[in-house]
């Protein structure tokens, strides 16, 4: 348990730091299209189609890629995944609901914590 916090917390990291690096690129600059976000849900995307491949991968390192690198990196790839597995399971309505719910509480969070600092 204690590795698998480490490895998460390192991964996690790992992950924020690269997602602030590729904010410092110019063509990436405030006003163009969030393209790390996009590159964030590929990303989670090939390490679980890996983990589901080769079932010999290390879970430690598995919970470092999809939980630590790629939630650090965008938490919006961590929601597209529970999203699709929601879906893949047969559960339309929950995956219709988690995810209009998700946005726009998610959305009006935001403006909310916004708004009451102002």
């Amino acid at each position: 348990m204690f590795c698998n916090c480490l490895a998460v917390g390192a991964g996690g990291a790992l992950g924020a730091v690269c997602r602030y690096g590729m904010s410092l690129l110019p063509v990436l600059q405030r006003g163009a299209f969030p393209l790390p976000t996009l590159l964030g849900a590929i990303l989670i995307g090939l390490v679980v189609g890996a983990g589901q491949r080769w079932a010999n991968l290390s879970p430690t390192l598995l919970l470092f890629l999809r939980v630590g690198v790629c939630g650090g990196f965008t938490t919006f790839s961590t929601f597209s995944l529970e999203s699709l597995v929601l879906l893949e399971d047969g559960r339309p309505v929950l995956f219709g609901g988690y995810v209009l719910l998700s946005v726009t509480l998610c959305l009006a969070g935001v403006w909310l914590g916004k708004h009451l600092i102002a």
